[in-house]
């Protein structure tokens, strides 16, 4: 994960519910099923060029297509039920915990002083949401999610993650992360967790300069941003290019990038 802190001076749809395995994964730049002979294939010459992550899956649970993006959720031979948007795994139950718990327990226990108002921009499916409530702390947790039925099926299908709505705390808000950021007073948030997507298509957005640059005035003196921060087994220039320029934003505070494993994340591992 990248992590900065700032110096002290983010089910309307139809439903189709299929039972067995078959059909078309949306795969972002695949340009090929991600659904074949029983696997589930993770492919992106944009992203991962020149690998790709199969599952053996048991039985499709739901294939949906929002306004945003394609969502499935299928039952995996070892990795139990698998969350996958536009062609990319976001979430298995074996090993989600791995990614939830770094990226939400790394900045809070950073701060200086206990967290109080936290905001979470993506993580619709309530996994960095459950971490962030184990702190007794934080009084109020906003999480601005663009797509209302990753939390609809997150609901359905993943009550261990999504458990993280039933906290008095939360407050969702279907919405446009950015623009909630942008919206929020200066000095908002002691933290905000970035559960993104990776950096391609309309997701390229947050990790550029403007969109930091909103997380600086909405945080709190003080106070630190953490998000998803790819790979650095595959995306080392991101990573230097993310970390360079966030030390121009938050002068005077800190940058670091810390790393962490997950069996089904080969290309993001990685937080700031």
């Amino acid at each position: 994960a990248l992590e900065h802190t700032r110096s002290t001076h983010g089910m309307s749809q139809d439903e189709h519910l299929a039972h067995g395995v078959g059909g078309a994964g949306a795969g972002a730049g695949a340009g090929e099923d991600t659904v074949m002979k029983g696997w589930f294939s993770e492919v992106s010459d944009e992203m991962w060029p020149g690998q790709a992550l199969s599952l053996k899956m048991n039985e499709v649970l739901f294939k949906g297509k929002s306004d945003f993006q394609d969502v499935m959720v299928f039952d995996s031979a070892n990795y139990g039920k698998v969350l996958v948007l536009d062609g990319v795994i976001q979430a298995t139950e074996r090993d989600e915990f791995s990614y939830q718990e770094m990226i939400a327990h790394l900045p809070l226990c950073a701060l200086r002083y206990p967290a109080k108002k936290v905001l979470v921009v993506g993580g619709g499916d309530g996994g960095v949401l459950r971490e962030i409530t184990r702190h007794a702390s934080v009084e109020h947790l906003d999480i601005a999610e663009l797509d209302a039925m990753v939390v609809d099926v997150s609901k359905r299908f993943f009550p261990g993650m999504s458990c993280g709505f039933d906290d008095p705390r939360v407050h969702l808000h279907i919405t446009d992360g950015i623009k909630w950021v942008d919206d929020a007073p200066e000095s908002t948030y002691d933290a905000i967790i970035v559960d993104s997507s990776d950096p391609v298509g309309p997701a390229s957005v947050l990790f550029e300069k403007p969109f930091f640059e909103k997380i600086h005035k909405a945080l709190k003196p003080g106070g630190v941003v953490c998000t998803q921060g790819e790979c650095v087994w595959l995306h080392v220039d991101l990573i230097k290019d993310v970390l360079e320029m966030c030390k121009g934003i938050f002068a005077g505070g800190s940058v670091y990038y810390g790393f962490t494993t997950i069996p089904t994340y080969p290309r993001r591992g990685g937080f700031g």
